[in-house]
């Protein structure tokens, strides 16, 4: 039971301020000219000024509370390294019974696991949520039990008590990490891309400088191994070896000692990417179709194009002298013979044999295609002629050959066979395109049956539109019209000829996205969706290889004619191993270090500001369990082997009883006989 005095005023206190002025004047005038009672009217004057305080007696009936100790138990994947976990089970059982025997205080234990994904130690998170569900008036001290590495620190919150560190771990403790500093996502292909890596001993390492192995591996291949020195960057120039994803695994062995190998290996993918398409268009003459094929190759900033036109055939004799039709000659020979390799795409667009091109550049082109080269012939009624290009030495790489010199002309619709809904160059292309395509209006009859060409569109009377092979290193794309503008033109609708044309460029250029026969992975996290790309009506089972040597299998679902696909979820971080049939790819699946063992030498120096503001500490447990004691708020709450609490003297009000000290019936007796009693003193006189 406690009791105080309180003031709940009648009036505004500067109104009552204002009324006691004037009642001081009006004695001090009083007192001036000598009337004998101003001492009872300043009395009566008192009376009434106190009244208008409202002072009353308020008593009150408490109950103590207990005060709160907050002990947050850091059991993240750090924690569990060497015998830390046995550290903190121990401490944190100690520390609980002595909080638990002081008198008046109650202790809650808060229990800190892994989070899903790589979020890290979220202890500042923890402490925010544990001080969210306590009254905050009742909180007497924080005790963390933890090795200091955390990733929340600036979800600190405000701490109404002293903060105390208690560090798991030993002094003789070391570890040896790999970091990858830079790791672009993307590279140039041909184009060297230098990473920085360094290998780091921290803690008590054995030496303080050393060279350790270091293995490297590009797509899961056989390692190459190199010898470094610790605790200095590392400049290491690559130069990818393809295009699309490439997985590079960087790893050192683990040593003797050090608290864990899972922060050793470092995984980096990188698409390998062109810097620019450089494309040989080779035009036989002018034509409607001519400008729209070089209108689409220039667009796209990254196609570097050379244009070849013949404008005068050695046939046309016009008398018109030959230095005034050109400024200088066409190297053609340094197109076709010396620099031909330089090219990725070669296309020849309506072109056919007048002698420009000798048979011997012809031939040259076609050892390009044997070599890895491009390219592809827009064929049109000169394909079908006597002069057809056909009848040259790049017969030898084309997929078809013109029939009776036939030239179908009427009206048709390109149409996707059944295998180019499954290959990845028309798969799809009515997607692109809202409406129906437009007609074209002429078409080379061509036989493709005694190659091995993949016919993936059609025209007229199901005939070869299309047809895409394979010849030796390199890639062969023959289209049977010459009416493909048409549809850039917008004629009866128009159609996808920008997205073809692309599509037909990448896949002679060997984008992985548009191989026929392809097994690929993008990882999300811990999952990653895998795609199998096929011409074939079936597959077989996909095989799984974990990082840790098991395997397992896995049947893809076939979501459109094809395409085949599956998602996983990967129980451990690694490189994952796919394969199908004589496909195999890998990927890499969470990070090559997870944030838990990025730093695992355990140190408070991060914790220290936020601890030393609430005049708490940082102590090991390998010291010794600290001692607990009484502080009084504001004072220092550690000392050597001590740490402190604040009481709060926190309470709960059961009652409350308020009695008036002026009730008005008392007032007005009062300061009426003080009033009556100067009034008869200053008559009496």
């Amino acid at each position: 039971m406690t009791g105080t005095v309180i003031f709940t005023p009648l009036l505004p206190w500067p109104l009552v301020a204002v009324m006691a002025a004037l009642a001081l004047a009006g004695v001090i005038l009083a007192t001036w000219r000598g009337l004998a009672g101003w001492g009872l009217r300043g009395l009566a004057a008192l009376v009434v000024i106190a009244a208008l305080a409202g002072p009353s007696w308020r008593e009150e009936d408490r109950t103590p509370l207990t005060d709160i100790v907050l002990l947050v138990e850091d059991r993240t994947a750090s924690q569990r390294l060497s015998d830390r976990a046995a550290q903190t089970e121990e401490a944190a059982e100690t520390l609980a019974a002595r909080i638990g025997a002081r008198p008046d205080t109650e202790v809650r234990r808060v229990t800190l696991a892994d989070g899903e994904g790589d979020t890290g130690t979220r202890l500042m998170t923890a402490l925010s949520d544990a001080l969210a569900e306590e009254p905050r008036a009742r909180i007497a001290g924080m005790i963390l039990l933890s090795d200091g590495r955390l990733h929340d620190l600036d979800q600190a919150p405000d701490l109404p008590a002293p903060l105390h560190l208690l560090l798991t771990g030993e002094p003789e403790d070391w570890d040896r990490r790999l970091i990858v500093r830079n790791a672009p996502a993307f590279a140039i292909l041909g184009e060297e891309v230098t990473l920085t890596l360094r290998i780091e001993d921290t803690g008590a390492a054995p030496t303080e400088e050393a060279e350790v192995p270091l293995d490297i591996s590009v797509d899961g291949g056989e390692p190459e191994r190199f010898l470094v020195s610790t605790n200095r960057d590392l400049e290491l120039p690559l130069t990818l070896p393809h295009g699309g994803r490439n997985v590079i695994q960087f790893s050192t062995p683990e040593a003797d000692g050090e608290l864990t190998a899972r922060n050793n290996t470092a995984i980096v993918q990188m698409n390998g990417v062109r810097d620019r398409l450089r494309v040989l268009l080779v035009s036989g003459e002018p034509h409607a179709g001519g400008r729209t094929w070089r209108n689409l190759l220039k667009s796209d900033s990254s196609v570097d194009l050379v244009h070849f036109t013949i404008l005068r055939p050695p046939s046309k004799q016009d008398g018109v002298p030959v230095s005034e039709l050109s400024l200088i000659a066409f190297p053609t020979r340094e197109l076709f013979m010396d620099k031909v390799d330089d090219f990725d795409l070669i296309i020849f667009d309506r072109y056919k044999r007048r002698g420009i091109l000798p048979s011997l550049y012809l031939q040259n082109v076609a050892d390009y295609v044997e070599r890895g080269g491009a390219v592809l012939v827009a064929a049109g009624p000169d394909f079908a002629s006597a002069d057809s290009i056909y009848r040259s030495p790049l017969s030898a790489v084309l997929p078809a050959q013109p029939t009776s010199a036939r030239v179908i002309e009427q009206p048709y619709s390109p149409t996707v066979t059944d295998l180019g809904n499954r290959h990845p160059v028309t798969a799809g292309l009515a997607e692109e395109w809202t409406g129906d395509w437009g007609r074209w209006l002429r078409q080379i009859d061509l036989d493709a049956s005694q190659g091995d060409g993949e016919v993936v569109m059609s025209g007229v009377d199901d005939r070869p539109l299309l047809i895409l092979d394979r010849v030796g290193e390199g890639r062969v794309a023959l289209l049977g019209s010459d009416h493909a503008w048409l549809w850039n033109r917008g004629y009866e609708g128009g159609g996808p000829q920008l997205e073809l044309l692309r599509r037909l460029a990448h896949w002679m250029m060997k984008e992985p996205e548009l191989e026929e026969e392809a097994l690929t992975a993008t990882a999300t996290g811990q999952s990653m969706q895998i795609i199998r790309r096929t011409l074939e009506d079936s597959i077989g089972p996909l095989t799984i290889t974990r990082p840790d040597g098991e395997t397992e299998e896995m049947t893809l679902t076939e979501t459109r004619p094809g395409l085949w696909t599956g998602d996983y979820t990967g129980p451990d971080i690694g490189l994952y191993r796919l394969s199908e049939g004589d496909l195999e790819s890998v990927i890499g699946l969470g990070p090559s270090a997870p944030r838990e063992f990025e730093e695992t030498i355990a140190d408070g120096s991060a914790l220290a500001p936020l601890v030393d503001s609430t005049r708490g500490g940082v102590r090991a447990l390998t010291d010794g369990l600290p001692t607990i004691r009484d502080v009084r708020p504001g004072r220092p709450a550690a000392g050597r082997g001590w740490i402190g609490l604040t009481p709060r003297d926190a309470y709960e009000t059961r009652d409350v009883r308020q009695i008036p000290l002026l009730p008005e019936w008392l007032v007005l007796l009062v300061a009426s006989a003080l009033i009556l009693g100067g009034w008869l003193r200053e008559g009496r006189r």
